[in-house]
């Protein structure tokens, strides 16, 4: 072997090592930011969570001084519920840190990443579905003819197929044969005569005895193996043949289900609603009756009564008992960012008629 092949072995070996010393560093460098990376994505996702829950409990202490609000505003008002109490003044996009100064708070910059803004809604402006069956007796279920056929004119006047009604209101009594609420019953009740006693009415609800099983249908559903889910919001009526999308977005504004029958209150509700509402009434009447609210609001339904007749109604057809001047379901719509987290809260709110304090019934979150 000559002297130049002697020397090139070791040369060869060491680019070999070197080589492979290269691949070690590259292969632990890729492991190492790897595991970098995901240790990251780990802590960002932690600090998200963090923020996520930051921002839900400060939308919890909004909802908390929106009730107050709500609790106030019906000591001050009688009860009354028109457009122009301080409930209905939307609060516009605000630094947190604003708030906290004002009373005080010495934490107060601590919020001056975080904005505020929101508004309510009153539910009872709102044909309410769960109207359409009524509760004559414990676990009776029936439908109310005078509630579909008015959900029939509010679906004719915004341009939808009003026969959709009937069918609502069955996919309603279907979903609610398995719930709880099939044993509710109003606890309102009427005059008994002399003796002043008040008697249940046989109704148990708004609409008075106007109910039927099946108010001109073919109902085939009542033996079904499978029980409709119940409904709970607007979202329900896709589930209803003949819904679409489109239609549940055009019925949105002027629709809403709450948890027991309600009355419209006729110093919110809109013009679609109210002509529905009302049997007879055109809604260019019924928009000549808001335009009348505005200057002046319904204190009772004496009031509302004038006004049905100077609109042109004969309140003789009129059942007082689905209307009202106040409310008890409120729809709370909030929206809070707090640094990266957004956190969109719409809570429905029970107030009580007699001692004003508030409860939330439900709440959805839309992060």
């Amino acid at each position: 072997m000559t002297m130049s092949a002697r020397r090139s072995q070791p040369s060869q070996h060491t680019g070999a090592a070197i080589v492979t010393a290269l691949l070690v560093v590259a292969l632990s460098a890729i492991l190492v930011s790897g595991i970098l990376w995901r240790q990251q994505v780990q802590i960002r996702r932690i600090e998200n969570q963090r923020l996520v829950a930051q921002a839900q409990w400060v939308a919890r202490g909004a909802l908390d001084w929106t009730r107050l609000i709500l609790r106030s505003e019906a000591d001050t008002s009688a009860g009354i519920t028109y457009l122009g109490g301080v409930w209905a003044v939307p609060i516009a996009k605000t630094r947190l840190s604003d708030f906290l100064g004002q009373i005080g708070e010495v934490r107060a910059q601590q919020g001056a990443q975080t904005y505020l803004s929101g508004s309510i809604e009153d539910a009872q402006a709102k044909f309410n579905l769960r109207n359409l069956v009524s509760v004559p007796a414990p676990g009776a279920l029936q439908l109310d003819v005078e509630q579909v056929q008015a959900f029939q004119r509010l679906l004719a006047l915004l341009g939808l197929n009003g026969e959709l009604a009937k069918n609502v209101a069955v996919q309603m009594r279907a979903g609610l044969q398995q719930s709880a609420t099939r044993f509710q019953m109003a606890n309102n009740g009427v005059a008994g005569g002399a003796s002043g006693v008040a008697v249940p009415q046989l109704a148990g609800s708004v609409g008075g005895n106007n109910f039927t099983d099946k108010p001109g249908l073919s109902d085939t559903d009542d033996n079904a193996n499978v029980a409709p889910l119940q409904m709970t919001s607007v979202d329900s009526l896709l589930n209803v043949p003949g819904f679409t999308p489109e239609m549940v977005a055009r019925l949105r504004p002027f629709v809403t289900v709450l948890p027991t029958q309600t009355a419209v209150n006729m110093n919110t509700a809109s013009a679609e609603v109210i002509a529905a509402v009302v049997p007879g009434m055109s809604l260019s009447n019924a928009q000549a009756l808001v335009a009348r609210r505005e200057t002046v609001f319904f204190r009772n339904i004496a009031d509302v009564q004038l006004a049905l007749q100077a609109a042109g109604t004969q309140t003789a057809a009129v059942d007082t008992s689905l209307m009202d001047v106040t409310t008890s379901y409120f729809l709370v719509h909030g929206r809070v960012q707090h640094e990266r987290a957004e956190l969109d809260r719409t809570t429905l709110v029970y107030r009580d008629a007699l001692t004003h304090t508030t409860r939330i019934v439900r709440v959805s979150d839309q992060l």
